[in-house]
Order: C-alpha cells, then structure tokens, then sequence
C-alpha cells in the first residue's frame, strides 16, 4: 500500500546511532531484548502529522528538493514513488526512515489526503518496519534499523516479498522469476504498449490501469508457481496500477493521463519531471477508491494462490478488495499476530501505539478497532 518539515539524512542520525552495538541482521532472542531495552532507550514514537496546513497545488520539483541519485549504500525498494522522494530529499537519502516522516514526505511531495497517508505507512510500518527502533526501510533489510525483535518478526523493510511488495506488479518480476524490487525493462516496455492501445493519446490512464492491472494477474497465474494474490497484496497492487494516474501526473494538468516520459522518470530513473507540480488538492480514499472500483469492475476477480502453474485456487474466505475494514483486520489479528504472537513490555507498547495510529486512519470508514495484544 504513502511527509511539513523536510526529512533528511541528518534527522534520522541520532536514532541509527543509538545501537552502535547491534550491527548484524540477526534478531534478538527474548533474553537478548529484554537486556538491549534495559540498557538502551527504545526509541520515541512520534505522533503521525496532521494534514498540511495548506494543501494547495505546489512546484514540488524545486531548488530545495534537487535530484540527487542515490549513493553505494542508500536503500532504495519496490515503490517508485517513495524512491523519488528519496532521490529529492523529501526522505532521508539513505532510505531509512521513520513512519512520521514517511506520512509527511508523501502528504508534501505528491499531496496525499492524511488518512490515506497514514493508512499505507503504518500497515507498511507494522508489517515491515522495527517497532522497538521506530524505523523502516524502504528497500531492502538493513542493519541500519536497528537490532530486530525476537523471530518470527522479520523487519525485511519494504522490499520484502508477499507483504507490501508482491507478485503482479506493473513494471516488476515476480519474485519466483528474480529481484521484483529492480526495475524491469521489459514489462516497462509492455506499460508503454498498453498506454498506447488503450489510453488516452498513447497515456497511461484509467483504461490502460484496467488492462494492464488484468493482464498482470492473468499471466502470473499462467507461469508463477507460488502467486499470492491475497490480503493485504490486492489492496497495495490496485493502488499502485491507479496511483500514477494521479500522483505522477503533475498537478497543473490533473487529468489522469500519465504521459510516457513522466512515466519513464518514475518508474525507471525515480526523478521527478522538471517543473512537476504535486496535486491541487489533497487526494484520500474518496478520490482513489473510485478509481480501484473502476479497473476492479472491468475484470473483477477473487483472491487466491497458485498451487502450480496455471491452478489458482480461490480463497474468497480471505477479506476482498472492497472489505476495507476486513483487509484492516486480516492485516491486524492475522499477519501481525504471526509476527508477534506474544510480544511484552515496551516492545508490546510500541505496536499498541502503531496499532493506535493505524486505526486513527481507518477510523473515518466505520471500521471497529480490534487489540490483538490487548488493551493494557
């Protein structure tokens, strides 16, 4: 499945360098974590920002934010989007960062609606980020977030498989077939084919999403023998087909028909275009949602698994794409608890308080807070 001050490497510092001492990727046993948190300060949460004070169309392709490509060790994953903001400052350039300044970077940078903002980055955060650091990748994982909580919690950071990142993507392998989080030439290539036949003057639009999103599916079926096209992947592959249709295409046009040179920008170089303008105004679930039931509705679907090549078998007890506040549940009492089956003290504590800020985004959709740790 998303930041007003600007985020930057020098931020995120003073959090990185609070655990000299734990630099490899294994995670802490139970023993072990009690006695990092004894010795060292678990890192503060931040609350999540409000909307922006002003969520007026804005150049966001400005002297303040130059391009500067990404070094030897910055991170950059599977979501061009938040790669960009990297490349332009709006995150911290090396890729790491925390959720608040991942709500603010994608509110600033493309004029994402608050709750929408917050929704994608703490379910991303939850599943994918390090709760006792508060930090998360946006790529690969990384000894920069910090020592992990004791396994089965992974913090594999937003390139790991089957969570944020998935099979089906837009311009992406299957992981079955190689790295789904490096740009693939080739499947740009068929975009571009797409957008030609069926979008607007050769645009990537709403029709060419409905298309290619099917297209995507359909042939993942047919040659990836481990697909997973469940919750909470349906959510985050139909929004990244619609979200170039929006934030990519710069705010002064605001048509929804991304061109193929922005498209290029991206998807492939993570640059914003000269002079690129963000949205005339901030774009929540109203504004996408529609956009999801348009291209869902061309070629609904169910979701399910392959067990082998072209068997995709049908799981419609798993929450739906439209089962908003199923998919927030399945993401909470399901994919959570397995990460966390009995989390206690701080480490409890600080999913409790993401858990909170995920629900304040949801809460607006008539959705009931679950606690999968309790409420104590």
């Amino acid at each position: 499945m998303i930041k007003v001050t600007v985020a930057c490497l020098s931020l995120l510092v003073p959090s990185v360098f609070a655990f000299p001492s734990y630099q490899s990727l294994a995670p802490l046993s139970r023993r072990e974590l009690e006695e990092f948190i004894a010795n060292n300060p678990v890192a503060d949460i931040p609350n999540p920002p409000g909307p922006l004070a002003n969520d007026s169309i804005k150049l966001v392709n400005d002297p303040a934010h130059p391009f500067i490509a990404p070094g030897p060790t910055d991170l950059r994953g599977p979501c061009p989007g938040l790669n960009t903001l990297a490349n332009h400052g709006y995150l911290p350039r090396s890729g790491v960062a925390r959720p608040d300044q991942l709500v603010t970077a994608v509110m600033e940078g493309y004029n994402l609606g608050n709750d929408f903002a917050k929704f994608l980055v703490y379910q991303a955060h939850l599943i994918d980020g390090n709760p006792l650091t508060n930090l998360i990748s946006i790529g690969m994982k990384t000894p920069l977030t910090g020592p992990d909580p004791p396994q089965p919690a992974s913090i594999g950071g937003l390139s790991l498989h089957g969570t944020f990142e998935g099979d089906t993507s837009m311009t992406r392998v299957d992981a079955f077939f190689g790295n789904p989080a490096i740009f693939n030439e080739q499947r740009f290539d068929e975009f571009s084919a797409f957008s030609t036949e069926f979008g607007v003057q050769g645009t990537y639009d709403i029709n060419a999403a409905a298309e290619l999103r099917h297209q995507r599916l359909q042939e993942s079926i047919q040659t990836n023998p481990q697909l997973v096209f469940v919750s909470p992947r349906i959510l985050s592959a139909y929004s990244e087909a619609v979200f170039p249709t929006v934030f990519f295409v710069d705010g002064r046009e605001d048509n929804g028909q991304l061109t193929l040179s922005a498209a290029r920008d991206f998807f492939d170089m993570n640059i914003m275009p000269v002079g690129f303008h963000r949205q005339p105004a901030a774009v929540s679930f109203p504004g996408i949602m529609p956009l999801v039931q348009t291209i869902f509705n061309k070629h609904p679907f169910t979701p399910g698994v392959n067990n082998g090549v072209n068997n995709f078998t049908l799981m419609p007890q798993t929450p739906d794409l439209f089962d908003f506040c199923g998919i927030y549940e399945d993401i909470v009492l399901r994919v959570l608890k397995i990460q966390y089956p009995n989390p206690t003290g701080q480490l409890k504590d600080a999913l409790n308080k993401n858990l909170g800020f995920l629900f304040s985004a949801v809460e607006g959709q008539n959705c009931t807070q679950v606690f999968p740790f309790g409420t104590d």
